[in-house]
């Protein structure tokens, strides 16, 4: 199970003014300077965890985010609760990347864009799938809800492409979730071999009208 974090000590040397009473700030707004210090804080673990995996130390993600351990504590009082941000922020930049594609480019590329923003989006997670699987079990709905946030970003390139007839009929997005799930999940997949892959798949949506 994930590894439970020291109470954070009474730093002498750090009093956050930043603090809006709990670790994550559920019961009130977070003010503006400890909504930057959250997202530095996962911005930064996401950097680290890409270079020494899951089990990097919060001293290590907090030096990265250039804030105290104290001020990492009070914002995530756990390791599994940095993994879950991280985790939730990179499901949003994958619906964003979906809405920002079919708001600037036609179908096709706005669903092309989208697969290979999914490729880099799955491949980051290799280096945390442990303590992935962990904040799972800690948060059941984690999965459930960033899966229907994912459906719901490939539904709107996918349906679209398939509107506007660039497509095959014959497939549809949960088939497609399928095909590039697995790929992008493989381990022992490398990078290149997983990109020339999803050119096959792409290759094979296209509509053959």
């Amino acid at each position: 199970m994930a590894e439970q974090l020291k109470a954070a000590p009474a730093l002498t040397e750090e009093v956050d003014p930043e603090s809006t009473g709990d670790g994550c700030g559920q019961d009130r707004p977070m003010r503006a300077d400890a909504r930057r210090n959250n997202e530095k804080i996962v911005t930064a673990a996401k950097k680290v965890f890409a270079s020494v995996g899951g089990h990097a130390s919060i001293e290590a993600i907090a030096k990265e985010a250039g804030v105290g351990v104290g001020t990492l504590y009070r914002h995530f009082p756990n390791r599994i609760d940095v993994v879950e941000a991280v985790y939730r922020n990179d499901v949003e930049v994958l619906v964003q990347a979906a809405e920002s594609a079919v708001d600037e480019l036609e179908p096709w590329p706005a669903l092309v864009s989208w697969l290979n923003a999914f490729v880099v989006y799955s491949q980051g997670k290799r280096t945390f799938l442990t303590e992935l699987h962990e904040a799972f079990e800690k948060s059941p709905n984690l999965k459930l809800n960033s899966r229907e946030r994912i459906d719901y970003a490939m539904e709107l390139v996918f349906e679209r492409a398939q509107r506007a007839g660039v497509v095959r009929r014959d497939v549809n997005g949960s088939d497609l979730m399928q095909l590039i799930y697995s790929m992008c999940s493989n381990a022992l997949l490398a990078d290149a071999a997983g990109e020339r892959m999803l050119e096959v798949v792409i290759d094979g949506l296209r509509s053959k009208r």
